[in-house]
């Protein structure tokens, strides 16, 4: 547990919050601190028990952070369980007040879903194929009823199935969930086929009228947890490596944790870049974001000095057209035809671009065939924008 963790939204984000609690009050882990102006019944809970140390709003009451320090020994909100697992609306109010709804990720534009969405299909990831991620079973390990019980609850939210996405090996749980609507789909064992755009392209492809939840298996364990006990469980399964490390760290911590504080102590002199998220998609920050576990920590690149006639020159200089090969195939998985689609993101191709399943998309599922291409602008840049535009034009 490190000493400092916030509850926070990216500057790319737009929470508009209500009901924030003050600084300088004394929280226990798992209360509420603030609720969605929009969505009120949605909280953001403390990730530990502890004291308010800072709130930060935008304009427009869009939270920026709350932050908040330490108390040793502090309590644990117990959330009422009573009946919950039985209905729908239980289950659907534990998730949003108990502080587990914005661990849910909504498909087509990676928004947090609507408080009374019925989602098409849900995905739940037990596979993380991205270079030096924690193993999903091995957070999973002895959490097996949890995870079925918290797929089941899960089962009640969609008229879909709910498909469970693991890699070759023993059953994470038993099949037959739900009614049957509990699935276990297999994943190969090399990126990018753990990545859970191009299995939700593959298994059910995400709509504007069909939207997919996804959660990563040990938010539905925890879900799971949740309903016998009321408490939500504290911590969950994190690596922390990189070329800036002394050695590889698996861990477990609160969600929002301060990642100087899960590095501090295991870092090689000089500069260092701290990112959340994998050496392919990372990108630089402070804190522990609410579905990530994965931490990176680089030495930091200096700029190289250019003069200034060949950054025009290069400025100026024509798009270099991408090649199909197996390269460029396989860092899509082979899920789309990955020429197609680069070309309509590039010419703003809205239509054919959903007809190829950009939809199903967000910008982590490009990340590999950026690295790949090495192209400017990032077709990762490329899908958000075109994301946005469809949102605006199609979806309003």
């Amino acid at each position: 547990m490190t000493e400092e963790a916030a509850v926070f939204c990216r500057p790319e984000g737009d929470l508009r919050v209500d009901d924030v609690t003050p600084e300088d009050t004394l929280v226990a882990q798992g209360a509420p601190v603030a609720r969605l102006r929009e969505h009120p019944d949605i909280a953001l809970v403390a990730p530990m028990a502890g004291r308010v140390a800072r709130v930060v709003l935008r304009p427009g009451r869009r939270l920026a952070e709350i932050v908040l320090f330490r108390e040793a020994g502090g309590d644990r909100h117990r959330h009422d369980v009573g009946g919950s697992a039985a209905t729908e609306a239980g289950v659907r109010r534990l998730m949003q007040s108990a502080g587990l709804w914005p661990r849910l990720q909504r498909r087509p534009f990676g928004r947090l879903p609507p408080s009374d969405e019925r989602p098409a299909a849900i995905v739940a990831m037990a596979a993380d194929t991205r270079p030096m991620a924690p193993d999903p079973r091995m957070a999973l390990r002895g959490r097996e009823e949890d995870l079925a019980r918290g797929l089941s609850a899960l089962a009640g939210l969609t008229d879909g199935p709910v498909l469970l996405c693991q890699q070759a090996g023993p059953s994470l749980v038993e099949n037959g969930l739900a009614d049957g609507r509990v699935m276990i789909v297999t994943t190969g064992p090399r990126h990018p086929q753990g990545l859970a755009g191009l299995r939700i392209h593959d298994l059910c492809p995400a709509g504007i009228d069909a939207p997919v939840w996804e959660v990563h298996a040990e938010d539905a364990a925890d879900l799971g947890a949740l309903l016998v006990t009321g408490l939500l469980p504290e911590t969950r399964l994190v690596s922390v490596a990189g070329a800036a490390m002394n050695e590889t760290l698996l861990l477990r911590c609160q969600p929002g944790a301060d990642m100087r504080g899960l590095s501090h102590g295991h870092v090689r002199p000089g500069p260092h870049v701290l990112m959340a998220g994998s050496p392919l998609d990372g990108r630089e920050a402070r804190w522990l974001g609410p579905r990530e576990r994965q931490v990176t920590v680089n030495p930091q690149a200096r700029a190289a000095s250019r003069h200034w006639f060949q950054s025009a020159l290069t400025r100026s200089s024509t798009q270099v057209p991408v090649i199909p090969t197996a390269a460029l195939e396989q860092s899509v998985g082979g899920a789309f035809p990955a020429a197609a689609m680069i070309r309509a993101l590039a010419s703003g191709d809205d239509e054919t671009a959903m007809k190829l399943g950009v939809l199903s998309l967000l910008e982590d599922d490009l990340a590999l065939t950026d690295y790949v291409i090495g192209g400017a602008p990032r077709l990762s840049t490329l899908l958000r924008r075109m994301l946005d535009r469809i949102e605006t034009e199609y979806a309003a």
